[in-house]
């Protein structure tokens, strides 16, 4: 999953007690933190942008990426001065830590950051309003038990004016945990095992999302594929999304290739509303290194799901996640990795240095590869992506494609969406507005988007001269 930064914000001027919540990592912990500010605006809180005026604190963090603990310590020795300063000005501020972090490292992050009030696991958010009560009375709290009860049971619904300020494009947990235990992943200690959540709540979540205006859904999960053992599983659950009007667009994430079924690929070939991309991780293209991951899939596994895959949509654009350097790799192991991704051809792909997490079996491996080495292994995996990528986009010059329009542009006259292939698209604002799907031609590729005809900035010609370029390219 990408790696994001989401700080909500509302420009309302009430009295209300004000939270900031910072969001670190995956598409899931954007959905929690949403979901945790839904149960605090019934506690009275409401979202704001300036961490300065913030009565309430929550960092959202993600124990995926390297160094993610002493990120989250940095960001609190900041909060510590500022919290001292409302503090002198007679202003409180509670300052929280949810997530996977906070799951991991609770009472550690308790003893270490004097300035927390309160840690918080993925599992129990719900009861933040419980929590902070607590916190009032003086009480440091370290929530990381697994509940239980269903959380989603217990969050309030967010208001239809809160979801068409999200977008329409909305996110949707439907499954949580995994039960893989790969030896360098800590997502079965941090999230637990695998549970997937009742189709009729899933259901009814997604219409109410459609009912305020959401066009596409992205179905989240840590192992999302795997959801509904006993109930048709995923293919059988999009089928259904699909029916619900208003909703035009379905994808998902994260996948395991050992839960990629035939009915789930059927779903890919028959349904109009799945789009044809995948994230589909491998992590190494090294059947000895794949084996110490405990990936329990070979290479040749890996790329025949995809002949299958792609026979049943060969419009399909792939994508995937890389570890480079993971313990015992070699010269060849490595060499691998860059000879599946060429054989792949992926339209983007996540890369990462192996780095340990205390818990895992990876941690306690011989032959930890060297920094250097890591870091140069990366370096020529990502060039190879980044070419792959380039070549993915530039094949949309001079074709037309439809996008799905979700925001204004940063020029004037222009709008922001996204293709099927979960490209930016920048379309000119006459093409539509914020929730319609329109078909434009496309004239360039620029570093990280497409350009359609027609929305080229007047202040910036070199975008009309590279849509001629890349045009005359094409006709020859």
């Amino acid at each position: 999953m990408s790696e994001t930064i989401d700080e909500r914000g509302d420009e309302q001027g009430d009295n209300r007690r004000k939270v900031f919540i910072k969001t670190y990592g995956c598409q899931m912990n954007v959905y929690d933190s949403q979901r945790m500010g839904d149960a605090l605006a019934k506690d009275g809180y409401r979202p704001t942008d300036s961490v300065e005026e913030a009565d309430l604190v929550l960092l959202n963090t993600c124990h995926i990426r390297e160094r993610a603990a002493e990120k989250i310590y940095s960001e609190l020795g900041r909060l510590r001065v500022l919290k001292a300063e409302r503090a002198a000005l007679g202003q409180e501020m509670r300052i929280g830590v949810t997530g996977c972090v906070a799951q991991a490292e609770g009472p550690e992050i308790i003893a270490r950051a004097p300035v927390v009030d309160l840690v918080v696991g993925p599992q129990t958010y719900h009861r933040l309003p419980d929590m902070l009560a607590r916190v009032a009375k003086g009480e440091r709290v370290v929530e990381t038990d697994y509940a239980v009860e269903d959380k989603f049971e217990h969050l309030p619904n967010p208001s239809n004016q809160e979801i068409r300020q999200r977008g329409v494009a909305a996110f949707l947990t439907v499954q949580e945990g995994c039960d893989k235990f790969c030896t360098f992943c800590v997502v079965p200690y941090t999230r637990g095992a695998e549970v997937s959540r009742p189709r009729a709540a899933i259901l009814e979540e997604a219409r109410r999302l459609a009912g305020a205006g959401v066009r596409e859904l992205t179905l989240l999960g840590q192992n999302v594929n795997a959801w509904g053992p006993g109930e048709g599983g995923l293919a059988s659950l999009l089928r259904d999304l699909a029916e619900i009007p208003g909703i035009a667009r379905l994808r998902y994430t994260t996948s395991h290739p050992r839960d990629m079924d035939e009915a789930l690929i059927e779903a890919h070939r028959d349904l109009r509303a799945l789009m044809p991309y995948l994230h589909l991780p491998v992590q190494s293209g090294s059947d000895r290194i794949l084996k110490a991951m405990n990936r329990r899939h070979k290479a040749a596994d890996y790329l025949q799901l995809l002949e299958r895959i792609r026979q049943a949509r060969p419009d399909i654009a792939l994508s995937g996640d890389f570890i480079v350097g993971f313990p015992g790799e070699s010269d060849e192991d490595f060499e691998a990795t860059l000879a599946l991704v060429r054989e792949v051809r992926y339209a983007a792909a996540y890369t990462f240095k192996y780095s340990p997490r205390p818990g895992t079996p990876g941690a306690t491996m011989d032959g930890h590869v060297p920094e250097d080495v890591k870091t140069e292994r990366l370096e020529r995996l990502q060039a190879l992506i980044r070419e792959q990528q380039v070549a993915f986009q530039e094949s949309f010059v001079g074709q037309d494609t439809d996008v799905l329009i979700e925001k204004p542009g940063r020029h004037p006259g222009q709008m922001i969406g996204r293709s099927p292939f979960l490209l930016p698209v920048v379309v000119p604002a006459s093409a539509g507005a914020v929730g319609d799907i329109v078909s434009v031609r496309v004239t360039a590729s620029l570093a990280n988007s497409l350009m359609a005809a027609g929305a080229e900035p007047a202040d910036a010609p070199h975008a009309t001269l590279r849509a001629q370029e890349l045009l005359a390219r094409k006709i020859a």
